[in-house]
Order: structure tokens, then C-alpha cells, then sequence
């Protein structure tokens, strides 16, 4: 990276894109097939990205002429959804393989005893206040121990708690207790174990905080080759500014894409 120039005494950027004034990725040429057999995605000129892992791309043996190698994509499917994602592109996924993933609706975590001896100190560290207390710690009144599992202090966000039970009941909400600030770190946490059980392979994003418990599920979930797409209204974050914007400015271009709520719900309603 060259050096950053001064001007009156003033840092100038070496770049003068703001960083969320992505520069658009060209759309491919031609219709282009990532993975292998049975994980893969398929890109189309048109600016569809299909990651349903439905219909792969002909051998090039089957293709008359070379006019065809653009390749159209197939029609969409009742069980599919186009998604409208940033960098002008559309999103094509399996209703039934995708998951909303909402990163820490609860007011705090919901550790367990045994999970406090196994916490590394490094976290313990970071959660320790001046004055002591962390983990495990009593809270005044009737808010139990911090970020221990069935207390006040970890029960659901109130006006979410209702939404919760209503989908627990219709099978469609699952609540799944995390100890890390990443919901899918190392070979066998609960969030993985479950997604993997469900044959779930697209996650969408939502929650707190952007930089830090969203970020941390959302970079182990690429990782482990999950689709990601984060919701960049749903999202928040009481760090500054920039953190927020890093995060989105990356998500669009490395860990998969961005988009919103309400081309979430454009693309459920379309007929």
C-alpha cells in the first residue's frame, strides 16, 4: 500500500472511495460454475448468483454454438427465492436451506456452569469489569448472574420473546445458546451441529453487534462454506462508526453479499 499523503497537515486517504461506495464487481462474461459436485454455485451474465446447489451448468460438449456459452439461467422455482443483493446482483436460494440467523436476541448470553471452567481467560479477561465481576457474577436485584443461562439478564429481548414462542410453536424458531462471541467456532458447537442436522447451507444476518458477535459468527460461518448474507438494516452496533461500515464493505466483497429487509420481503411476496 503506497504511503498516505499530507495536505495542510491533514492525512489523505491513498484511495478517495468511501468505503461504502463499493466499486460494482464487472458481471461475468459467461455463465461460470464454482465448488464441485455436490457444493457449488452458479454466476450468469445477467447478474444472478444461484446458490440453491439445484441445477449445474451443461459440459461444454453440450453447447451448439459458442453464442451459447453465456448459458441462461434456469426459471425460478416455487422453492426457490431471487434475493436483490448489493453490487447490483440477485441472489437465488433454497427456501428450505436457508436460515435467519439472529445473533444475540437476548439480553445477554446463556452460559452454564460447566461453560465457565471452559471459557478461555483471554474472553474472561475482555468481559471483566474494573471493579470485577464478568462472568458468573451477581447482579443487582433480580437480574441474576451475568450472561448465565436462565436468568433475567438472558432472557429474550422483550418485544422479540412473543415472536419467539409464536415460531417455537410453529416449528419455525429454534433458540440455540452460544458460549463464544461466534455462534459457529470450533468442530462441534451447537449452532453448526444444527444447521448441518437441517441440511441448512444459506445463512441470512441480523443482530448485535455488527463488529463483534455478528462478525465473529458470520466470518467462522464463511469459513465453513456457508453462504452468508447479511441484512445491513438489521444490524447494529455501539461501536464507532467505521466499524459498522467495515463490516458491511466486506461482507459484500469477500464473505458473500449484502442486502435488506426490504428486498427480503420483496422477494417472499413476489409471485
Amino acid at each position: 500500500m503506497p504511503p498516505a499523503a499530507f495536505t495542510d497537515g491533514q492525512r489523505v486517504p491513498t484511495h478517495d472511495t468511501p468505503i461504502l461506495g463499493m466499486v460494482t464487481r464487472p458481471r461475468v462474461p459467461n455463465a461460470v460454475e464454482y465448488g464441485n459436485d455436490t457444493d457449488f454455485w452458479v454466476e450468469y451474465p445477467s447478474g444472478l448468483i444461484d446458490v440453491s446447489r439445484q441445477i449445474h451448468l451443461p459440459d461444454i460438449a453440450e453447447v451448439e454454438t459458442s453464442s451459447d456459452s453465456a448459458y441462461n439461467p434456469p426459471p425460478l422455482k416455487s422453492t426457490q427465492l431471487d434475493i436483490r443483493v448489493d453490487g447490483d446482483r440477485v441472489v437465488r436460494v433454497d427456501k428450505a436451506k436457508t436460515a435467519l440467523v439472529v445473533i444475540d436476541m437476548q439480553k445477554n448470553w446463556g452460559l452454564t456452569d460447566h461453560e465457565l471452567k471452559t471459557i478461555p481467560p483471554s474472553l474472561v479477561r475482555s468481559f471483566r469489569k474494573h471493579n470485577g465481576g464478568g462472568f458468573g457474577s451477581q447482579l443487582p436485584g433480580d437480574f441474576g448472574r451475568l450472561l448465565m443461562r436462565d436468568a433475567y439478564n438472558s432472557e429474550l429481548y422483550g418485544p422479540l420473546q412473543a415472536e419467539y414462542l409464536k415460531g417455537a410453536k410453529e416449528g419455525t424458531d429454534f433458540w440455540v445458546h452460544k458460549n463464544r462471541m461466534s455462534g459457529i467456532w470450533g468442530y462441534q458447537t451447537a449452532l453448526d451441529l444444527f444447521l448441518r442436522e437441517n441440511g441448512i447451507t444459506t445463512l441470512i444476518f441480523a443482530g448485535v453487534n455488527t463488529d463483534q458477535c455478528v462478525l465473529g459468527t458470520l466470518v467462522d460461518a464463511y469459513y465453513r462454506g456457508y453462504d452468508c448474507i447479511v441484512l445491513d438494516d438489521a444490524t447494529a452496533t455501539t461501536s464507532p462508526e467505521g466499524a459498522f461500515e467495515n463490516v458491511i464493505y466486506n461482507s459484500g466483497n469477500s464473505y458473500g453479499f449484502v442486502t435488506d429487509t426490504k428486498r427480503i420481503i420483496e422477494a417472499a411476496n413476489k409471485k
